[in-house]
């Protein structure tokens, strides 16, 4: 009788018949199966601890938050570029590498843009110098247009900062960074925020940082930009009753919905308004929205710079440089500026971005 197949039901007379003998193990089992089986093994141990990374992927997507496309020695020069800088982070100045050139030294013509950073030979008699000491300063040097991009990044990141201490625009101080980038300070003044012809490339920029976010140093203060240490300052005004929080608003006067910035604390007019710590005035003057505005730099805490505002002000009673402490006299409540009434609009402002002025304040005595 033919045997069944696969799969088919064995019939009766199939299954009384004489079983056969067992073979041992052949040499297959003996020699080779026992090498396969450690060798699985120790591959798979080698993954799991990150030895077989590229060899034995565990996905086919790579790691977004993974630093791809820069040579390790390009590494320390992306940091160096944006030490001194507050505002541009190395992984931004990365991404703006891969936005600009995909990290090629044969991006445009002779007369052109060169080098990784895409500079221009206007730009970067500008911006270029020999960075990395070999005797010749040029774009197609890696390390000097990384550096000579991170001087040209951080001299925007100042203007944009001073102009929105001024009042002059408003916005994210990265996002103000890349838009003076991309379409001139002049239009990031005339359009008082990042201009509507900069927000692609902001956006590219920004999608394609999250791939070198490696690179950044840790922070030292540790946690979020925004975490509060705890009510350390002092209340700028004796009444604090709050007419405008913090947060999204309708602007009563422009109709727009934004950020309210800071919050607003309703006083009489010429009521006295008082430094909230010991600090360093580094802005006194009339600005159109702000109207009479004080900005004070208090140093740092946790490693993060701290500066309050104090706008709206009916006078002026610092001036620039001058050092205060808490309780130190700045100005009188006004109306001035962009204003329905007299108020007083209080911010706090950590590493360049706002926050939350509330935790921050000791009820008045």
């Amino acid at each position: 009788m033919a045997e069944a197949a696969a799969g088919e039901p064995v019939e009766e007379s199939q299954k009384q018949r004489p079983k056969r003998a067992r073979r041992g193990p052949g040499p297959f089992t003996l020699l080779v199966l026992p090498g396969l089986v450690a060798l699985m093994g120790v591959a798979g141990f080698l993954a799991y601890t990150g030895g077989l990374d590229d060899a034995w992927p565990q996905g086919s997507d790579p790691d977004p938050t993974a630093t791809t496309h820069v040579d390790a020695s390009y590494i320390p020069w992306l940091r160096k570029a944006v030490a001194d800088c507050k505002v541009v982070k190395p992984s931004v100045l990365a991404a703006q590498i891969d936005r600009l050139s995909g990290w090629s030294n044969d991006t445009g013509a002779l007369s052109g843009e060169k080098g990784i950073a895409a500079f221009t030979d206007a730009q970067w008699k500008k911006w270029g110098k020999d960075d990395d000491g070999n005797g010749r300063s040029s774009p197609r040097d890696p390390a000097d247009a990384m550096m000579a991009l991170g001087r040209q990044d951080c001299s925007l990141a100042e203007k944009v900062t001073d102009l929105r201490t001024e009042g002059t625009v408003t916005g994210d101080l990265v996002n103000l960074t890349l838009a003076a980038y991309a379409s001139g300070t002049d239009a990031v003044v005339k359009a008082g925020r990042v201009p509507g012809d900069a927000e692609a490339y902001i956006d590219e920029v920004k999608s394609l940082s999250s791939r070198y976010k490696s690179v950044d140093r840790e922070s030292s203060g540790g946690g979020a930009v925004n975490q509060v240490p705890g009510a350390v300052l002092a209340a700028p005004v004796a009444n604090l009753t709050v007419t405008s929080p913090f947060g999204s608003r309708e602007h009563p006067l422009t109709g727009v919905t934004k950020l309210h910035t800071g919050v607003d604390f309703a006083s009489p007019q010429g009521a006295q308004v008082s430094a909230a710590s010991k600090g360093q005035v580094v802005f006194a003057a009339m600005t159109k929205a702000y109207g009479n505005r004080v900005v004070i730099d208090h140093g740092t805490i946790d490693g993060k710079r701290l500066e309050t505002t104090y706008s709206h002000l009916l006078a002026l009673q610092v001036s620039v440089g001058q050092a205060v402490d808490a309780g130190t006299p700045v100005g009188l409540v006004g109306s001035t500026g962009l204003s329905t009434g007299p108020h007083l609009h209080f911010e706090v402002v950590l590493d360049g971005y706002y926050t939350d002025p509330l935790p921050w304040l000791r009820p008045s005595s």
